[in-house]
C-alpha cells in the first residue's frame, strides 16, 4: 500500500500514479517525483486549520496547497486566506475536488462520519487519501478503504499524528532502555493513560450529535488506544466502561471511558500486564494526569499533554513549526521515575526528561516519502483499521457489561 516498486533501470515508481489505459503504470521520472504533491483539505474547521494546512504549507518542497473543500466561504480566499495569508482554489463540492485532475493527495478532515465515505470517493477517483482519526466508523469499512487502495496502488495513510507527541516519544524512549540500564524500570506490570478534561457542558458542535463514530471513545480514545498497541501489540481479553457521565446532550454520545486490555503472561511481556485507557470529563486537576506505568523495577509517572495543539492553534505563519522551541516539553511537565534501591528498602526519584520536541511533522514528511519514493508509512492503515476494532469492542464490553475476547488476527 503506498510501496513503490524498482524498475530495470533502478528508479522508483509508484503504482497509483499516472496509470494508463491498460492498467500499467509507467516509471516515474527524476522530476515527478521531485514535483511536491498537489494537496487539497478536505474542511477548514480545527483539523484542517490546525493539524493539515500548516504543515502543507511548511513543507513547500514536499507539498502545494493547491485547494480546500470550504462550502460556505465568508470572505473571497476563504478561512485559508483569512488565517495564513495564501488563497488556494476553493471547491464547494466533494465532486468539484474529485473532477480536478490536478489534485493528488486529499486530506481528510471533516466531521467524522464522513471520512468514510469521503475517503472511498477519493479513492475511487485515483487519489491518495490521508484520513483524520477516527479513520471509519466501523472495522469493516476500513478494511473496505484498505483494500480498495490496494487494488488501486494508492497510499492509504491514517492520521495518528499523537505517536509524535513529545510525552510518548519520552515514554517510548523509556521503555525501549535495556535492562542494563539504570533507569530501566524492568518488566512492566501496569500501563495507565488518560486524556482527562474538565468541561460541564457541551460545545455545540457535530460533535454533540448521535452521528456514526461520535463520542469521546472514537475522538480521544482513537488516539491513546493506537498509543498502547503500538507499545505493546494486541491484547487477548478488553473490558470497557463506556457513558455519557454528565447526562447532558444525547444518551448515545459518550462523553467519559475506562478500558482495560489484558495483556497475560508470556504474550507482549514476562508478566500479566494490564493496560487502562481513560478519558474522564469532569476532572478537575491542572495538569492532568497523563501516564503512570508500573515495572519490577520502578514507576514511571507524567502530567501534562504536548504542547503542539495549542503551539498550532496560536500560530500566525507556518513556518513556526520550525522554530526553536515548538513542540518542546517544559521541564516542569517532564516525567518523574522512581526506582527501588537493590536491598528493597529505598526508593530513588529522578526526573526523566522529555529531550525529543513533539513533531507532527514528521508524519507528512514521512507521508510524501510513501507517495514519492515508495518509502514504508511510519503508520500503517492495519494498524489504525485494529484501533476501530478496539473501539467496538470496548462498546461491546461496555453494552453487555462482560470482557470480551480480542479475536486474533
Amino acid at each position: 500500500m503506498g510501496h513503490g516498486v524498482k524498475s530495470s533501470t533502478g528508479l522508483r515508481w509508484n503504482p497509483g500514479l499516472n496509470v494508463n489505459v491498460n492498467g500499467i503504470a509507467p516509471i516515474q521520472s527524476s522530476q515527478a517525483m521531485n514535483k511536491a504533491i498537489n494537496v487539497c483539505v478536505l474542511g477548514v474547521g480545527l483539523a484542517g486549520l490546525t493539524f493539515h494546512v500548516p504543515f502543507i504549507l511548511a513543507l513547500p518542497d514536499r507539498f502545494t496547497l493547491h485547494s480546500v473543500l470550504e462550502r460556505n466561504p465568508v470572505s473571497p480566499g476563504g478561512k485559508v486566506q483569512a488565517r495564513f495569508g495564501v488563497s488556494p482554489k476553493i471547491y464547494r463540492s466533494l465532486e468539484a475536488v474529485l473532477e480536478d485532475p490536478e489534485i493528488e493527495l486529499v486530506i481528510v478532515g471533516t466531521p467524522n462520519h464522513t471520512h468514510y465515505e469521503f475517503a472511498k470517493r477519493a479513492l475511487e477517483s485515483g487519489k491518495h487519501v490521508l484520513v483524520d482519526k477516527p479513520i471509519t466508523a466501523t472495522s469493516e469499512q476500513a478494511k473496505e478503504l484498505g483494500h480498495l487502495a490496494k487494488t488501486k496502488g494508492l497510499t492509504l495513510y491514517p492520521f495518528q499524528n499523537r505517536r509524535w507527541d513529545a510525552d510518548f516519544l519520552a515514554l517510548r524512549r523509556l521503555i525501549d532502555l535495556p535492562r542494563s540500564s539504570p533507569d530501566s524500570l524492568g518488566d512492566i506490570v501496569e500501563f495507565e493513560s488518560h486524556y482527562d478534561r474538565y468541561r460541564k457542558g457541551l460545545k455545540g458542535t457535530w460533535k454533540d450529535k448521535p452521528l456514526p463514530a461520535n463520542g469521546q471513545l472514537y475522538d480521544l480514545g482513537t488516539h491513546i488506544i493506537d498509543q498502547t498497541l503500538n507499545l505493546f501489540g494486541r491484547p487477548t481479553k478488553l473490558t470497557a466502561f463506556v457513558q455519557n457521565l454528565r447526562g447532558v446532550g444525547h444518551a448515545e454520545v459518550d462523553d467519559s471511558f475506562t478500558i482495560h486490555m489484558h495483556y497475560p503472561e508470556g504474550s507482549a511481556l514476562p508478566y500479566p500486564m494490564t493496560a487502562i485507557l481513560r478519558a474522564h470529563i469532569l476532572s478537575a486537576r491542572a495538569p492532568q494526569l497523563r501516564f503512570v506505568v508500573r515495572g519490577t523495577r520502578g514507576t514511571y509517572l507524567k502530567y501534562g499533554v504536548d504542547n503542539q495543539e495549542d503551539q498550532l492553534k496560536a500560530m500566525q505563519t507556518p513556518e513556526g513549526i520550525f522554530a526553536p522551541g515548538f513542540g518542546a516539553e517544559p521541564e516542569q511537565l517532564w516525567g518523574t521515575l522512581e526506582h527501588i534501591t537493590d536491598d528493597e528498602t529505598t526508593i530513588t526519584k529522578k526526573s526523566w526528561p522529555s529531550e525529543s520536541p513533539g513533531a507532527y511533522v514528521e508524519l507528512f514528511k514521512n507521508l510524501a516519502a510513501v507517495i514519492r519514493e515508495g518509502a514504508e508509512q511510519a503508520v500503517k492503515w492495519e494498524e489504525s483499521t485494529a484501533v476501530i476494532e478496539m473501539v467496538e469492542l470496548a462498546h461491546k464490553s461496555a453494552q453487555e457489561g462482560r470482557t470480551i475476547i480480542v479475536p486474533n488476527l
